[in-house]
């Protein structure tokens, strides 16, 4: 009873072992990693120039004094 239960154990861990599968779910991991980095280091800078363009926007809406 007990050794039929260790062989079915053993049978699951080496099939699971065995598996190729999880390697195309880790490379898409990666490739969404790498767009994230990107977009953050792209949007730093382009948040910097939107809050350019905005603050020229209010300071020429102001009225004149």
């Amino acid at each position: 009873m007990i050794l039929d239960l260790f062989l079915k154990f053993y049978i699951h861990a080496q099939l699971f072992l065995r598996r190729r599968d999880g390697a195309s779910a880790i490379e898409y991991v990666i490739i969404v990693a790498i767009v994230a980095l990107v977009i953050v280091g792209v949007g730093t800078g382009l948040g910097e120039k939107i809050k350019g363009v905005l603050d020229k926007v209010v300071v020429a809406l102001t009225p004149a004094a």
